[in-house]
């Protein structure tokens, strides 16, 4: 089906990868990446690219800076070989926190990493739950943000049912109400906010709890867990207001330390993630973290880009 195309995998999402070529029926094309003595890296394709459409499936998450430069090092090398269509599939954006100044004589980061994918050569980039959605308008390029939200929902649905009358979805902060919505929506229950702010050392606290949770079991819902600072002191504050239960719906796992430590105190009675970021086997022995596969909507999503059909009913 997918005769003119190719796609390849670069270092950070390996299995990811193989299950979407799976997936769409065809074989990962091969990439060379090798480290010069000085550090440097050179990434090319082995087969001929001309007028062909390709695909690249690389997260730049930890290391950020290596993932980051490998993909604009092999688009780069796409462009130069004649590649049709370059089009790079990113399950989780680095430095999207950095969207704004929040200081006076801060840079914008997410918006000079755009820039980059469009110099290198980049014709449309796919993201996965950007941080801020405005950050689509950084790239002077195609850019699709598929929201896979209602993935995690599904998940949930499939092996609860319909039982959600106890239940009450979270949102760890304000900035993360309309996600909590779509997630209350399939689930037709209420929303609850955490009320936080972070104090003089740029910390995390939770000044209150907006919406009933006593005897509920929660669903708190965000796009990144990274030191899981946040969503731990969210869930203590739900436990001592008298929630039930609190599980954490999250699409990036970015898990930085102290996530491991703060996990393993057990504060959450399930994490749901997906495998935009491969989880580090430590995580999966701790045995209530389950991983969600973007594999069939990433599949899904390149077909139509193929086929010049409409993503809509992804976007959606």
């Amino acid at each position: 089906m997918l005769e003119d195309a190719m796609l390849f995998s670069l270092s950070a999402n390996k299995e990811l990868s193989k299950a979407i070529a799976k997936k769409l029926g065809i074989s990962l094309s091969e990439c060379k990446s090798e480290r010069f003595p000085s550090g440097e890296m050179i990434v090319e394709p082995i087969p001929s690219v001309r007028g062909k459409q390709c695909f690249i499936v690389q997260s730049t998450c930890p290391p950020v800076n290596d993932n980051l430069m490998e993909t604009l090092i092999f688009i780069d090398a796409l462009k130069r070989a004649s590649a049709k269509e370059i089009n790079v599939i990113v399950p989780y954006f680095g430095y999207a926190r950095q969207d704004r100044k929040a200081q006076p004589r801060q840079p914008i980061t997410a918006s000079l990493v755009a820039k980059l994918f469009v110099t290198a050569g980049a014709h449309r980039v796919v993201t996965i739950n950007l941080h801020a959605a405005q950050i689509q308008g950084f790239f002077d390029c195609l850019v699709d943000d598929v929201t896979v939200v209602p993935l995690l929902g599904k998940y949930i649905l499939r092996r609860e049912g319909l039982n959600f009358e106890n239940a009450v979805v979270v949102s760890p902060d304000h900035g993360g109400v309309n996600r909590a919505r779509i997630l209350a929506e399939m689930f037709d229950t209420p929303i609850a906010i955490i009320d936080k702010r972070r104090n003089s050392r740029r910390e995390p606290e939770c000044m209150n709890i907006i919406g009933d949770v006593s005897g509920k079991d929660c669903y708190m819902v965000d796009d990144i867990i990274d030191t899981a600072r946040s969503c731990y002191i969210g869930a203590n504050a739900l436990r001592k207001a008298g929630a039930k239960s609190v599980k954490l719906l999250a699409v990036h796992p970015v898990l930085s330390d102290p996530a491991y430590d703060l996990i393993k105190e057990g504060c959450f009675d399930e994490i749901v993630v997906t495998d935009s970021i491969p989880l580090p086997e430590r995580f999966v022995k701790l045995g209530n973290i389950q991983v969600v596969s973007l594999c069939d909507t990433l599949a899904d999503v390149i077909t139509r880009i193929y086929t010049n059909d409409p993503l809509s009913d992804v976007l959606k």
